[in-house]
């Protein structure tokens, strides 16, 4: 039978400024820890530690801009683009452009503070 899933729920985020995580799916809001799917709401000048995370995480950006860092170089993904990141990657977000960014996140497994592996952890 289908799950409905009535509300998310908000998680802390890091980074410099609140960034609002409403994780649908995924170890916090339904127990899941083979996928997280959460919406994330980032305001503009927001950024975040570096990570290498144990997970895959495909991003897509609903609304404004997410700048995407990794040891290769950096690049926006615009509104209505995506980005795939591989576990192990190195990689850092931040929305530094007028009106931050509204995305949706899917990692797999699901995401978990400890396989984010922030730098300086």
């Amino acid at each position: 039978m289908p799950q409905l899933i009535g509300s998310p729920t908000v998680i802390e985020a890091a980074g410099n400024k609140p960034k609002r995580i409403e994780e649908f799916v995924g170890r916090v809001n339904t127990g899941d820890e083979q996928l997280s799917v959460a919406i994330m709401k980032s305001p503009e000048g927001w950024f975040e530690p570096g990570q290498t995370p144990g997970f895959r995480e495909c991003t897509i950006v609903i609304n404004g801009s997410l700048r995407v860092e990794s040891r290769d170089g950096e690049f926006m993904v615009q509104a209505g683009q995506g980005v795939i990141c591989e576990a192990g990657e190195w990689i850092r977000y931040s929305t530094p452009e007028t009106g931050g960014a509204e995305y949706v996140a899917i990692c797999l497994p699901a995401f978990s503070p400890n396989t984010v592996n922030r730098d300086n952890e």
